[in-house]
């Protein structure tokens, strides 16, 4: 079989994957679900998602499994499907940027921000969730903006300076999270920033989706349109300027579309890590470094991963654990066992 068939063909077995494993999530759960109950819900699906559009509400008659189905479980696993799939192309694109496999989206400082303007926004008196996230998303992209600020105005565009300023950053957006947990209220305000910190989907809602949908949809149809010039990229500045392509313009424009999404998915539900780390990193032990095959494959395995622990954070236990938990137990085992096989000499 041709290669282009069979990443094709994986890229689209990966896909149907992720939608079986949501629809298995949508029965699956510690409230029993009867098949019929799952059939008729999705009957009835488009007409609640008109009424939500159209009023904010829904008209319809809906039994109580329905609106445990329709109203919690889909959006819920929708927001982790498109959490996973905008960190896992985020990280494809970070790491093919600074031609390095061990970056991660937060690498910037877009996560420390995100973090700390979160936890800012939870101390706020009057804030709602609306502004938390706001503040959030704003600090994180504000950090990443900063920190490539910051490499341009000492005088370079290399990765390695830009690498320094997003540490630098990230450092000092973590030291004002540890001030603002140190004046949080310890019985009400600092359990809040404790949770938030740990990442969850609990608080999903088809405005989350909606929220979600449009800045990871857009930025990987972006990202999807430059796979090719970010494998020139990946060849060095040089060879990128003598096959026409600008270095430091495009990095500059793969960087501020990859620190959107991953503000938009962390001042959304939180810090989950190792996604945008991991699931590349596995992707290119058996796709290479191609990335016209890592972009879609990191990002339909990016949304299995983690609709995978979503499940588990929320079925395994009485109580619900929270997502970041379960992603640090599986992905850094993984991540272990992939550097071991590249030791053993697994490709790359």
């Amino acid at each position: 079989m041709p290669v282009i068939k069979k990443y094709t063909l994986l890229s689209i077995q990966s896909v149907a994957v992720a939608i079986i494993i949501l629809l298995v999530g949508l029965y699956a759960g510690r409230f029993a679900i009867n098949p019929s109950d799952l059939l008729s819900a999705i009957q009835k699906l488009p007409s609640v998602l008109i009424d939500l559009m159209m009023t904010g509400q829904v008209s319809e008659e809906l039994t109580q499994q329905e609106r445990i189905i329709l109203l919690i479980r889909f959006p819920r696993l929708l927001t982790a499907l498109i959490v996973g799939a905008g960190l896992a192309v985020s990280g494809a694109v970070y790491q093919g940027v600074f031609r390095n496999p061990l970056v991660s989206p937060d690498i910037l400082g877009v996560a420390s921000g995100c973090m700390f303007g979160a936890a800012m926004g939870l101390i706020l008196p009057g804030s709602s969730w609306y502004t938390v996230q706001l503040l959030a998303f704003v600090c994180g992209l504000s950090a990443a903006c900063v920190a490539m600020f910051m490499a341009r105005k000492f005088g370079s565009n290399s990765i390695l300076l830009m690498l320094m300023t997003g540490i630098i950053i990230g450092s000092i957006f973590g030291s004002g999270l540890t001030m603002l947990k140190a004046l949080a209220d310890p019985y009400g305000e600092l359990p809040a920033i404790v949770f938030w910190l740990m990442g969850s989907l609990s608080a999903s809602s088809w405005s989350t989706v909606a929220q979600l949908a449009v800045p990871v949809v857009i930025g990987y149809g972006l990202i999807h349109s430059l796979r090719y010039r970010l494998n020139v990229l990946c060849l060095g500045d040089q060879q990128s300027r003598s096959l026409g392509i600008e270095p430091a313009k495009l990095r500059l424009v793969l960087i501020i579309i990859s620190s959107f999404i991953v503000a938009s998915c962390v001042a959304t539900v939180g810090q989950v890590a190792w996604i945008g780390l991991v699931v590349p990193h596995m992707v290119r032990t058996f796709a290479g470094a191609n990335n016209m095959r890592v972009i879609p494959l990191s990002t339909s395995i990016g949304a299995i991963f983690l609709l995978l622990a979503d499940s588990v954070a929320r079925s395994s236990f009485t109580m619900e654990i929270p997502i970041g938990i379960v992603t640090s137990l599986v992905g850094a085992p993984l991540f272990a066992f992939l550097l071991f096989r590249f030791r053993q000499g697994g490709s790359y």
